[in-house]
């Protein structure tokens, strides 16, 4: 009888181990099914932070400095100086370029390198006289001209009638000499025409610098495209500095008074 009574206490503290051993065993499972839970919640969190710092800020919130910014797009007040002409060694210092060998001086005179390519142009940026610059030489040739400009107008947002200026060569101008207009026709330039035609009107400063006159057994293209000689080649390696001058005023002083002081005629050379 005491052994059957044993027995059946020992029974009883086995079950009774079993229990709480089922128990502790369940407590365990659920503390690690909490712990799962928090690292997953912490996963989460630090997921959120990464998508949070793809936006530019961390996790705390703050700005992230590292991330790369956008490009910002060249705005603001400035003047776009565009010279015409015709790209290609053959056609330097022909009179239809003119308007490149007075950007050239105005270049020089604030040590602005032309040599980037963009907008269908060789451009330089820089400051003059204390003006922010942009430098253009379209490389459309003569005719398209406008397709550059419109390009340069467009990315940098300027105000065409106030902060453009166009700067030809006039067959209808003495060799030498110097006309500010702040509007107007084509005149039969085609350049002059097809930047009219892109920008939809005629009110920007223009600089046209004289060349000549087409003698009469010349044709017009082959007058253009020709060389500067004798005492025109002095006269105007004299006014593309001067009219380097003349948009230096223009800019510091606007389109009339550059007029008054550089529309005066030039006086021809002293026959020997």
């Amino acid at each position: 009888m005491k052994q059957w009574i044993k027995s059946i206490l020992g029974r009883g503290r086995n079950k009774s181990q079993e229990n709480k051993d089922q128990g502790n065993k369940a407590q365990g499972n659920k503390s690690q099914g909490n712990k799962a839970q928090g690292n997953k919640a912490q996963g989460n969190k630090a997921q959120d932070g990464k998508a949070q710092g793809g936006n530019g800020h961390g996790t705390d919130g703050r700005e992230n400095n590292n991330q790369p910014k956008e490009k910002e797009v060249e705005t603001g007040h400035m003047y776009i100086i565009v010279g015409l002409g015709n790209p290609g060694r053959e056609y330097e210092n022909t009179r239809h370029n003119v308007g490149f060998m007075t950007l050239d001086q105005l270049a020089k005179a604030g040590g602005i390198d032309i040599l980037e390519k963009k907008y269908k142009a060789l451009i330089g940026k820089g400051m003059i006289d204390g003006k922010k610059v942009v430098l253009a030489k379209p490389m459309t040739y003569m005719n398209l001209s406008g397709e550059s400009v419109r390009e340069l107008v467009d990315f940098y947002k300027i105000d065409e009638t106030a902060e453009l200026i166009i700067i030809s060569d006039d067959v209808s101008l003495p060799p030498g000499q110097l006309r500010v207009r702040k509007k107007g026709s084509a005149g039969g330039h085609n350049g002059l025409k097809n930047i009219i035609q892109h920008l939809g009107h005629d009110q920007f400063v223009r600089l046209r610098m004289g060349v000549g006159e087409k003698p009469a057994a010349y044709d017009m293209k082959d007058y253009v495209l020709g060389h500067f000689t004798g005492d025109d080649r002095k006269l105007i390696d004299e006014a593309t500095k001067r009219g380097a001058d003349c948009i230096r005023m223009i800019m510091e002083q606007g389109p009339d008074a550059a007029m008054n002081s550089f529309n005066a005629s030039v006086k021809a050379p002293e026959a020997k």
